[in-house]
């Protein structure tokens, strides 16, 4: 069984409008919610394509209540850690033209809360892969991380790592099976910027011998790649316009793990990566992704050497 656990997840307020003014009432075109979480994403992206999951998160209050509410809707399992501060909400503004990001900080997440969700992880009899996605929230010390993949090592779960934490470094001495930064995150966590392909090449072999077993490095528009620790492969990424970048990164890894877990097609599963990706950066929260095998038609897979 897959397991995601997304320890600061939230509300998704998707806002768009004709034009965003000062000190005036902006009318809005539309207006919907989404609940959301990167980890949350990647369950229901793994639902899409036909492979169950169980979400585990801190969830509280009312929007903690509706998240959990309509993840279940949608035929999730979730087994969730009950805090008391309410669920955060971000809001994402679209005008037409730009998109504006609005992301809070989160709810606190109290120590006995904390050790309520590590008793929880060691009692799960049959999780074979924990994906582990986002930001921490309040009250959460990095050095939790170390605490889960203890957990983790201790029972011998597979794990996937998705978060911009600098802590990410200081994990990889537990040989996670995948990590899915961007290039953003590469230079914030590693001091590396990376201006060509060489220096992708070189970076990604340096994260694989710190012990990444395997890296899935996405780039937006610029397309993906993914290392193995012996072959490099490429693939682009369809042409879409944005509409909300918020869950693109998250799709591309459920949809790429709904195949490499269960075939190590690589190639098959890089182009359903960048083809979800795509459909969801063109739409509302995770939309329909009712494009995607379009999209796929229009990609390439380069093996760099």
């Amino acid at each position: 069984m897959i397991y995601t656990l997304t320890t600061n997840p939230a509300i998704d307020l998707n806002i768009i409008c004709e034009t965003i003014k000062p000190s005036l009432v902006n009318r809005t075109k539309g207006t919907k919610y989404f609940p959301n979480g990167k980890g949350v994403n990647v369950s229901l992206v793994l639902k899409h394509y036909g492979v169950n999951s169980t979400a585990l998160g801190f969830f509280g209050g009312f929007s903690g209540k509706y998240i959990v509410d309509e993840l279940k809707m949608l035929g999730l399992k979730v087994k969730p850690t009950w805090i008391e501060e309410p669920t955060r909400i971000n809001i994402f503004v679209n005008d037409g033209v730009n998109e504006y990001k609005f992301v809070n900080k989160g709810s606190l997440v109290s120590k006995e809360k904390q050790k309520e969700f590590l008793s929880l992880a060691k009692s799960l009899c049959d999780c074979r892969y924990l994906i582990i996605s986002g930001s921490l929230p309040s009250g959460i010390d990095v050095s939790y991380y170390d605490k889960i993949l203890q957990v983790c090592q201790e029972k011998g779960i597979e794990v996937i790592l998705d978060i911009s934490s600098q802590q990410l470094k200081n994990l990889l001495k537990y040989r996670p099976l995948l990590i899915k930064p961007n290039d953003e995150e590469i230079k914030e966590i590693f001091g590396i910027e990376m201006k060509t392909e060489s220096d992708i090449k070189r970076t990604l072999n340096d994260l694989h011998n710190m012990g990444a077993q395997n890296i899935l490095l996405t780039l937006g528009d610029k397309g993906l790649y993914f290392y193995d620790g012996d072959k490099l492969y490429f693939c682009n990424a369809p042409k879409v316009k944005l509409l909300s970048s918020a869950c693109a990164g998250d799709s591309a890894l459920g949809a790429f793990l709904s195949e490499w877990l269960f075939s190590k097609e690589i190639e098959t599963a890089l182009k359903k990566s960048s083809a979800t990706g795509a459909n969801v950066a063109e739409s509302e929260g995770l939309g329909l992704l009712d494009k995607v095998d379009e999209y796929i038609k229009e990609l390439n897979i380069r093996e760099v050497f």
